[in-house]
């Protein structure tokens, strides 16, 4: 059946529902509740009939904001049922009630999205294109064919061995599945099993291993799957503790208990164990019972253990061992997506000419590779670093920054001066209007070629909405946010922080967490050339869901770009068994006396590291400083931040600033890691015993 659809103009109700007149009768449609379509009714008068619809997300969240506009009760009621209301065209129509902004930092409410809207349309009638269209295409979205999803995604988690035996380093791969947790490895065998049924129907020749023998051990161990995976999904985790307060999460004099700074009922987050094996035990414990999602839209204060060995961020570890994570993080995000039931659908850009130099429309790798010319180590894009410098010159006590756009003209005669004039110096910053420079910062995001989240994980970060509760939700991002690539993770860290800034001063800016995301979730998910693909009527479904995905990633950004504990000890564990399998390969090849006796010396210098070590102290390396070794003594409360601090004490003249040092453990487990300066040093010597220490400065 065909539904034809048309957008009304401006009416009583605004933009934030959209009004539709829907031509057809509507006997069935999935995104319109089945309750508001048995309620229509039809009237008729002279003056013509306007049925009006929205999506109701009144069944997710609280009736939000109630008092927030008196005058508007009867009609926001009706809007919160979910019911579609048919209303008759009368000759004042066009003209708004007065609409009272919400500050509530709980819950998006149909009357919150307005700025959604409002920021659609000036993003579609400004028509500001700061790039030449004819330089390069609009991104293409390609879905995999059939077995080609799976392929790309074992190839990306480091098993392309499973399927093509010319692969190189089998021996790894099976020291990699050792490792995995029973959830982990159920999505790699689903995966494989799929390739095997894809390849037989197109009757290819090589072979695909059963996934009965993929985690079989080597040599003569025999032990079967549920042996080679550890049981991390035994310990009883249960769900999410309910938020406290959640029947008052309405407005109190326009803020939340958060705006207010209300003390709220912390709610425990587990990052020792597998997320996916959290909710394989939440659903296996629920079974029988009525599965329960969150009852509101409130957003919880997650307060995860304090880790006594340090948590690790974005950045801290060695290439070598981030590559291992990152294979961890891609299996871990597909089995908890897998455990809940969500079919990802992962698409892949197709080979686009796009523009190569210049500051607008220039894919993220290849600016950063032009600013890292000029500015070695550049990991943020200069030109968005200065917009956002300029746009906190200014001050950001602005009311209605982000939201209010700048002059379509201006803007886009600025964007042109700075292709031309940004690198050699001489752009007149003191000019630059402050809205103005808010519009460019999100020109710039929507006009890359790709979408800063990527074209790969886009569906996936909009599909996190579909987990159960905001726990998977929030665990499902971290895992995203992780498989980013480090441009992009980057730059939306940087965004996210720069947000934040924003909604620190929502007193005198008047731009609350709400407000900021339902105005940057367009310019973030709608990028270059997406809004041409879709239609009006799924534009609208994504409008909530994208905003809440926003609101997510500001509210949680200290949470999302660190790396889960247990993803850590599963890379830990590879390292151990990757030593031991060189360890046997080097007595296998019977080395010679000179290299043997090598061997030795080095052994005997590990020696004596854990030798202090069993004598209470261990020997921090600090080449950077006058006294460049110090034997230090361990104590059960001795952080990494007193050991820089008593290697500066001793320094008089330091080369590089102290926010610039860190402390390092390399070697043992581990490649590298520095250390967060909380980190307890008894605590992380009992979990990586043959670990050395060293101070130096990193660039972050």
């Amino acid at each position: 059946m065909n539904i034809h659809v048309a957008k009304t103009g401006k009416n009583p109700v605004g933009r934030t529902l959209v009004a539709y007149a829907v031509l057809l009768v509507i006997p069935s449609y999935t995104n319109f509740n089945n309750n508001a379509a048995r309620n229509m009714s039809r009237q008729q008068d002279a003056k013509g009939v306007v049925l009006t619809g929205y999506i109701s997300n009144s069944e997710a969240l609280p009736p939000s904001c109630i008092n927030c506009n008196d005058n508007a009760e009867t009609s926001a009621t009706s809007r919160r049922t979910g019911h579609y209301s048919v209303q008759g065209r009368s000759k004042n129509a066009s003209a708004k009630p007065p609409y009272n902004r919400c500050n509530s930092q709980d819950s998006l409410d149909e009357l919150s999205m307005d700025d959604y809207w409002t920021e659609v349309e000036n993003i579609h009638q400004s028509g500001v294109q700061c790039s030449d269209p004819e330089q390069h295409e609009e991104v293409q979205l390609k879905v995999a064919d059939e077995g080609e999803e799976e392929e790309a995604w074992l190839t990306e988690a480091g098993l392309a061995t499973l399927f093509d035996e010319s692969a190189s380093d089998p021996e790894d791969s099976v020291v990699f599945l050792s490792t995995l947790t029973r959830t982990q490895a159920a999505a790699v065998e689903k995966r494989v099993e799929t390739l095997h049924q894809t390849l037989r129907k197109k009757n290819k020749q090589y072979h695909v291993p059963d996934v009965r023998d993929i985690f079989k051990p080597p040599g003569t161990q025999g032990a079967k799957l549920e042996e080679a995976v550890p049981e991390q999904g035994t310990e009883n985790w249960k769900g999410d503790v309910a938020s406290a307060g959640q029947e008052g999460s309405g407005c109190r004099n326009g803020e939340s208990p958060v705006d207010q700074g209300v003390s709220e009922l912390e709610t425990p987050l587990n990052l020792e164990v597998s997320f996916s094996e959290q909710a394989l035990s939440s659903k296996e414990g629920s079974k029988g019972n009525e599965a329960q999602g969150d009852t509101d839209d409130k957003l919880p204060n997650f307060k995860p253990p304090r880790d006594k060995t340090g948590t690790t961020k974005m950045g801290d570890l060695s290439p070598q061992d981030m590559k291992k994570a990152r294979r961890l993080v891609l299996i871990e995000m597909t089995a908890l997506f897998d455990t809940a039931g969500i079919d990802l659908k992962t698409h892949k850009a197709v080979k686009l000419k796009v523009k190569e130099s210049g500051l607008f429309g220039v894919p993220l790798a290849n600016l950063l590779e032009q600013d890292q010319r000029r500015m070695a180590g550049t990991k943020v894009p200069l030109i968005l670093q200065r917009l956002i410098s300029h746009i906190e010159e200014e001050g950001l006590d602005t009311e209605g920054l982000l939201r209010i756009p700048g002059a379509a003209t201006r803007v886009k005669a600025v964007c042109q001066e700075l292709d031309v004039r940004f690198y050699d110096g001489t752009f007149p910053w003191e000019g630059l209007k402050q809205h103005d420079a808010a519009s460019l910062l999100k020109l710039f995001i929507r006009e890359l070629p790709h979408p800063l989240l990527t074209v790969e994980y886009l569906s996936a970060f909009i599909a996190v909405l579909k987990l159960p509760n905001k726990k998977q939700q929030l665990q499902a991002l971290n895992l995203l946010v992780l498989l980013l690539p480090e441009s992009s993770r980057d730059t939306l860290k940087a965004l996210m922080e720069f947000f934040q800034r924003v909604i620190d001063h929502k007193q005198q800016n008047k731009m609350t967490l709400n407000n900021v995301a339902v105005v940057m979730a367009p310019n973030i998910f709608m990028f270059k050339g997406f809004r041409s693909k879709i239609s009006e009527q799924q534009e609208f479904a994504m409008a909530t869901g994208t905003a809440n995905i926003v609101r997510l990633l500001i509210r949680y950004q200290n949470l999302l770009w660190t790396i889960p504990k247990f993803i850590m000890n599963q890379v830990r564990k590879q390292n151990t068994e990757n030593q031991k399998k060189s360890r046997e390969r080097a007595v296998k090849k019977l080395l010679k006396k000179m290299s043997y006796d090598r061997e030795k010396s080095e052994k005997h210098e590990k020696n004596v590291a854990e030798t202090d070590a069993t004598q209470g102290f261990i020997r921090v390396q600090a080449p950077q400083f006058s006294k460049v070794s110090m034997a230090i003594q361990l104590t059960e409360e001795l952080q990494a931040a007193d050991i820089l601090a008593r290697f500066l004490s001793q320094e008089s003249a330091l080369p590089v600033k102290r926010d610039d040092l860190c402390l390092y453990e390399t070697g043992g487990n581990i490649k590298e890691r520095c250390l967060d300066e909380e980190t307890y040093m008894k605590d992380l010597l009992e979990l990586n015993p043959s670990a050395e220490w060293v101070i130096k400065s990193v660039q972050r």
